[in-house]
């Protein structure tokens, strides 16, 4: 079975789940958009490969989640809009759900939250008491605790995704986001995520940081 095909499945699972039935549209059709979406030529890094890490990463912190579902829903969105020259695609990406999701049987209630856990993508900070946040932004950062050999290809896809921006710029920005997110008290909110990646990651960001700005010392 192709990878698409197992992703189809995994939507159709994860939307009759949020609905609470099998009544209600065809999921078909709206995984089909959303992977058309997803495999878009201007993306490197946030690729179908990307969407199925997360969507794996969900499953393993699931039992961390209040409603499973819901997050699933949310990897699937969370950038299903993505123009690397955007900068509000997590803004459009929520949209997106809020549109796609009511049409497709989903409760206002349940819509409204998927919305929300992507909007958080932008800070990857979610509140101590937010469970789905915290299983969704734990999946997304997972990357980072990458072994070397990965990391580096996750840094190599990035790049290529600014291809337009000047290499000065670029490291620039780079280390901003890189920074930003070494000062985070916690880059893993799940006790998964605290155990099995945090270190890890710090590690990696502080390496890729000296790479990028020789001379500096990054945040510990």
């Amino acid at each position: 079975m192709a990878d698409t095909d197992a992703l189809r499945i995994r939507f159709a699972r994860a939307l009759t789940g949020v609905r609470g039935s099998a009544d209600g549209p065809d999921p078909a059709p709206y995984a089909a958009h959303l992977l058309a979406r997803w495999q878009e030529p201007q993306r490197r890094y946030h690729t179908v490969a990307h969407l199925t890490a997360v969507l794996d990463r969900v499953d393993l912190l699931a039992e961390h989640a209040a409603d499973p579902d819901v997050v699933r829903l949310a990897a699937w969105f969370h950038d299903a809009v993505y123009l690397p020259e955007r900068s509000e695609n997590e803004e459009r990406s929520a949209r997106l759900a809020e549109r796609a999701l009511p049409e497709a049987g989903v409760p206002e209630a349940k819509t409204a939250e998927v919305a929300r856990l992507v909007r958080l993508t932008v800070s990857h900070d979610p509140a101590a008491d937010d469970r789905d946040g915290q299983v969704l932004c734990d999946a997304d950062l997972a990357v980072l605790a990458s072994p070397p050999s990965a990391y580096a290809a996750y840094t190599a896809a990035v790049r290529e995704e600014y291809h337009f921006v000047p290499s000065d710029a670029f490291r620039e920005g780079r280390s901003a986001v890189l920074r930003q997110l070494l000062a985070l008290p916690r880059l893993f909110h799940t006790p998964y995520g605290q155990r099995e990646w945090e270190a890890t990651a710090r590690y990696n960001l502080r390496g890729e940081l000296e790479m990028l700005s020789p001379g500096e010392s990054p945040a510990p």
